[in-house]
């Protein structure tokens, strides 16, 4: 027998209590007493087992939205603990629950806890009131803070979410809110600039002029002041938007950029397996009517379009590309055609070629987009 393939879980919750302006995930907004929790849980596992696994082995699950963390914990145990079972995982894994400081307390996080979780990222987004209201969130900043000071001592691993690039936002005041997060104890941050996409309601302002973004000097000033206070605190920038303690890096994520197969479960799920990728009919109802059935749409990526999927990825993280298993996935060597761009890139400090990594180093990653286009 061959090896087995190494593949993450991913499955998706679609409901919150309120839809966020500038998100375009699939998600619902939904009362908390109409949740239907058990009936979800049913309907993951029904499509759970109309899914081929075999030869697969399990690294990760994450379960994301939406608010999984409105999702009672004894129903979502019985979904983590199928998915174990589907791929015969008995070994320790990273299981991460994405988590609003409004559904979630020390309570919450050991009944979490129990049934195998051992990964909370809570959205914390902001410690600014003013800024939280403009982001449409449920909860205030003694809620955030509330909600990571309750958890931290009863989960093994937490991680913060926190943005930037807001209206009037200046380094300084994000500096602030992130020294808040980090004295909760917390090991691992995502800090992300806000970005406005076009199917949303700040698209929509966006659009009208109505809606104003931060400068781009303010942009830069933030990432560089955060990157340096979070390395001062002992973290690793591993990825553009993430930092971590030493070993407490996102296992499901790094597997994500390495371009690891990964299998899609839920209500607007997205999966790639074999180079096959699928997503889930994001309408909650008519997935639970039909999850075995569940998925809407396919496309077979070419190699060329792995390779592409992988330079985009891979170029996000501190350790790069790892050329030698791009091509083994692919058939195709990443170089191949991009030769001139790539030398091009080198010259300029934008790209550095070590052994079988390719990678962008810290310093030129705020031009990242720019030097990935180039290599398209």
């Amino acid at each position: 027998m061959g090896q087995a393939q190494p593949t993450s879980a991913y499955v998706h919750f679609p409901w919150c209590l309120a839809k966020c302006p500038y998100c375009d995930f699939a998600s619902a907004a939904i009362r908390r007493a109409e949740v239907p929790h058990d009936a979800y849980a049913d309907a993951v596992l029904a499509e759970l087992s109309a899914r081929d696994l075999s030869g697969r082995a399990l690294v990760s699950v994450f379960f994301g939205g939406g608010t999984p963390s409105l999702w009672d914990p004894a129903a979502l145990g019985r979904v983590l603990a199928a998915v174990r079972a589907a791929f015969g995982c008995t070994d320790p894994i990273e299981v991460t629950v994405e988590c609003n400081p409004t559904s979630l307390d020390a309570d919450k996080a050991a009944r979490l806890r129990e049934v195998g979780v051992n990964r909370l990222s809570i959205g914390v987004q902001s410690l600014d009131d003013a800024r939280l209201r403009f982001l449409g969130r449920l909860h205030d900043a003694a809620g955030a803070l509330r909600a990571l000071d309750a958890v931290v001592p009863v989960m093994e691993r937490v991680s913060a979410d926190l943005m930037f690039g807001m209206p009037g936002q200046r380094a300084g005041d994000f500096a602030e809110e992130l020294a808040r997060v980090l004295a909760t104890g917390v090991e691992h941050v995502s800090a992300y600039a806000l970005t406005i996409e076009p199917d949303t309601q700040f698209g929509a302002l966006h659009r009208k002029g109505r809606l104003a973004l931060a400068p781009e000097d303010d942009f830069a000033d933030t990432f560089e002041r955060a990157r340096e206070q979070l390395a001062a605190a002992g973290f690793s920038h591993y990825e553009v938007s993430n930092h971590a303690r030493p070993g407490r890096e996102s296992q499901h994520n790094l597997h994500y950029w390495r371009g690891g197969d990964y299998l899609g479960l839920g209500a607007g799920a997205v999966g790639a397996l074999d180079g096959l990728r699928t997503k889930n009919d994001p309408r909650p109802e008519r997935y639970l009517a039909a999850p075995a059935g569940a998925v809407v749409f396919e496309e077979t990526l070419s190699p060329e379009d792995r390779v592409r999927e992988a330079l985009m990825l891979g170029l996000r993280t501190r350790e790069g590309v790892a050329l030698d298993a791009v091509r083994a996935r692919t058939g195709l060597d990443p170089r191949a055609g991009r030769e001139r761009a790539i030398a091009r890139r080198i010259e300029r400090g934008d790209l550095r070629v070590e052994g079988d990594a390719m990678r962008v180093p810290e310093a030129r990653w705020l031009h990242l987009d720019a030097i990935v286009t180039d290599l398209f």
